[in-house]
C-alpha cells in the first residue's frame, strides 16, 4: 500500500530520521492514519491509490512524525518536542487561567500525561499516539489544555461545600479556546456560504473525496493547470477571509492563524453537507461505475 519512492519522499518530508523514526516506523503510522479516517472518504469506500497519495501528503507531516516519535520515546524528538512547544504551551495555559502559577501547573501536569507515565495494559502510553496531524501540532496541543481545564473546573466544582455554592449560580464563562472554536465554526460556516457553486465543487471534490486535478478537469472540461490555479488562489481567499473573519473577533493574527491549523476532525461542522453541489455528486456517482 506504501513503499518505493512515495514513502521515501514522505519520510524525508517528515524529518523522521532526526526522530529516530525508521521507514517502517513512518509506514505503519501513515497506513494506521489512513485507515482510521477512511482516507477522509465516507464509510465503506474504498481509496484508490491516488486517493491515499493526496491524504498522506496533506497531513502535517512533521508533526505527525514528531509527535509519534515523543509517543515511542525517542530522545532526540523530546528535546525538538520541548524546544518547540514548551514556552508556547506554556504562555497558553497562563492566559487560560489568568495565573501564572496555576498556567504552569497546568502546563506541567500535560507534560508529565504526554510523556507517558501513566500506563495502559501494562504498558506506558502517551496521548500524543493519538495525533492523527490532520491539523497543526500546537492546535491539538491547545485543545488539550483547554479539556484539562475543563477536566480540572469540574473536578474542583463537584469537590466544593455545599455552603459555597450558590443557589442560582450562573452559567460558568466559556473557556477563551471554547470561544476561539465557536468563533472558527462560524467563521467557516459563513466562508462556506458566500461560495460559488464551482468553488463549492473544488474544495469538495480535491479536498474532500480527494479526487485529482484530472478528475476535477474532466468535470469542468479545462486543463488540469486550470484547476490548479483556481484551487490555488481559492483556497488562499479563503484563509485570507478567516483569518479576517477572527480578527474582527477579537482574536490576535497569531492566535487566528493557530486556530486555522485546527485538525477538521475537532471543528463540529459538517464541511461535506456545506460543500455538496450536484457537481460534487456526480463525479462520485461516476467514479462508482468504474
Amino acid at each position: 500500500m506504501l513503499s518505493g519512492p512515495l514513502l521515501d519522499a514522505l519520510w524525508r518530508e517528515s524529518g523522521a530520521a532526526q526522530l529516530e523514526l525508521s521507514r517502517p516506523d513512518l509506514r505503519s503510522l501513515l497506513i494506521a492514519v489512513g485507515n482510521k479516517h477512511n482516507f477522509s472518504l465516507d464509510p465503506g469506500m474504498e481509496a484508490s491509490a491516488s486517493q491515499r497519495e493526496a491524504f498522506w501528503r496533506r497531513l502535517y507531516l512533521a508533526d505527525l512524525a514528531l509527535a509519534h516519535a515523543c509517543a515511542l520515546g525517542r530522545e532526540p524528538a523530546w528535546q525538538q518536542f520541548l524546544a518547540r512547544f514548551r514556552a508556547p504551551l506554556t504562555d497558553a495555559a497562563i492566559a487560560l487561567v489568568h495565573s501564572s502559577s496555576v498556567g504552569e501547573e497546568l502546563a506541567a501536569g500535560l507534560y508529565s500525561e504526554l510523556y507517558g507515565l501513566t500506563e495502559r495494559d501494562g504498558q506506558r502510553w502517551s496521548p500524543l499516539s493519538t495525533y492523527s496531524g490532520r491539523g497543526s501540532l500546537l492546535g491539538w496541543l491547545r485543545a488539550m489544555l483547554a479539556q484539562r481545564r475543563v477536566n480540572h473546573y469540574r473536578k474542583t466544582h463537584r469537590e466544593s461545600a455545599l455552603d459555597d455554592i450558590e443557589v442560582a449560580a450562573k452559567a460558568p464563562v466559556p473557556l477563551p479556546e471554547q470561544r476561539s472554536m465557536t468563533a472558527l465554526k462560524s467563521a467557516v460556516e459563513s466562508a462556506m456560504a458566500d461560495l460559488a457553486s464551482e468553488e463549492r465543487f473544488l474544495l469538495f471534490a480535491y479536498y474532500l473525496d480527494s479526487h485529482t486535478l484530472l478528475d476535477i478537469s474532466r468535470v469542468l472540461q479545462v486543463h488540469e493547470a486550470t484547476v490548479s490555479r483556481k484551487l490555488k488562489r481559492l483556497t488562499e481567499r479563503m484563509r485570507k477571509q478567516l483569518l479576517k473573519t477572527l480578527q474582527l473577533r477579537g482574536l490576535s493574527r497569531r492566535a487566528a492563524e493557530e486556530l486555522l491549523g485546527t485538525d477538521p476532525s475537532d471543528l463540529d461542522v459538517n464541511l461535506r453537507k456545506l460543500l455538496q453541489t450536484p457537481a460534487a455528486a456526480a463525479i462520485s456517482n461516476t467514479e462508482g461505475q468504474h
